[in-house]
Order: structure tokens, then C-alpha cells, then sequence
């Protein structure tokens, strides 16, 4: 069991469902679009459904967040696909306590997918972008040559390209690997 109370974050964590209906408000067209075009491949339902145990995935997340207004309804797909697999938001600002455990380097970056044993334990975490893109983002902003305006236009247009999968293909592997872990232990 974990020194850190996560089953605490868990317990007031919002569903997909009222943190969609009721907490997004910025941007909320954005939202309510990726949900609705965010589809799970047969791929990864065939691959989701061959990770053993039960998996809850805690989200941390703010509605302005346009990454996370591109990843987190996928993630929400998945795990609403997947029978094993639980999903809760909470919001970054509201809880520092928990960002601050994972931050990005020195960043409260979001999104941030933490993925939860049913004991609470803590089998890794994913985000706050798939790492293709990520690398990609922090080589321009380290090059210094465009506005973050235009690395940015180029990220919403990856996203769309990318359609989920490979934010999808990455918190899979957290679950394999949490999985694996814990056969072996």
C-alpha cells in the first residue's frame, strides 16, 4: 500500500460523465467533438482485454488544457471499453498534493493519466503527451525559432492526425507494464 492517499483522490474524483456535463466549461465544444469522434481500434480492445486485473486510471486534468482536451476523452473511450479499467478526473488546481507527486521534470504538467492498482498502489502514470509529440514540442520550444502560437497549431493538427491511438497505445503499456510487475512480484 502506498504512503500517499490516493484511494482519497479516487473517492472525489469526478466520472467522465460529470466532469464533461459539469466541470468543462473552457473550450467545451472542443470536448464535447474529441468525445464524440474518439473511437478505440479493435487493436486495443483486443490488447486491453488481455491486460489481467482491475486497472482504475485517475486522471489530472483542467478543462483549458488543449492537450488535455485532446487526449483525456480518449482515454475516457478506453477505458469505458474496456471492463476492467475505471476512470475518474480530478482537477489539477484543486489538488496540488497529487500534481506535485508527479510532476513533468519541474512541470505541473497536464494531462496526466495515474494508473491504480485496486490497492491504491501506484502501477505508472502517462502524459502529459504522447512522448512522439512531446519530444517534438520541447525540441521547438528549445530551438526558439517559432511562436509557441505555431507549435501549438501544429500540435492541434498532430492530434487529429494521430486520432488517440498512440495516447491510447501509451497508457496500455502502463497497464502491461503494471501488470507485469505484478506477476512478477
Amino acid at each position: 500500500m502506498s504512503d500517499f492517499d490516493y484511494r482519497s483522490y479516487w473517492d472525489k474524483g469526478f466520472s467522465w460523465g460529470d466532469y464533461l456535463a459539469n466541470e468543462v466549461c473552457e473550450h467545451r465544444g472542443l470536448w464535447e467533438a474529441v468525445w464524440g469522434r474518439a473511437k478505440v481500434p479493435a487493436w486495443a480492445l483486443e490488447e486491453g482485454r488481455g491486460v489481467a486485473g482491475e486497472w482504475m486510471l485517475l486522471v489530472i486534468s483542467e478543462d483549458w488544457c488543449g492537450d488535455a482536451s485532446n487526449t483525456v476523452p480518449v482515454v475516457a473511450k478506453l477505458a469505458e471499453a474496456l471492463p476492467n479499467v475505471e476512470l475518474r478526473v480530478v482537477k489539477r488546481d484543486e489538488n496540488l498534493e497529487l500534481m506535485d507527486r508527479h510532476l513533468t521534470g519541474t512541470s505541473r504538467s497536464i494531462p496526466l493519466v495515474v494508473v491504480l492498482r485496486p490497492d491504491f498502489t501506484v502501477a505508472g502514470q502517462w502524459g502529459p503527451r504522447p512522448s512522439a509529440l512531446q519530444a517534438w514540442v520541447l525540441a521547438e520550444k528549445a530551438a526558439a525559432e517559432r511562436s509557441v502560437g505555431d507549435i501549438y497549431r501544429d500540435v492541434r493538427t498532430w492530434y487529429a492526425r494521430d486520432r488517440g491511438e498512440s495516447t491510447i497505445r501509451e497508457v496500455l503499456a502502463v497497464m502491461t507494464d503494471g501488470s507485469a510487475h505484478r506477476a512478477a512480484a
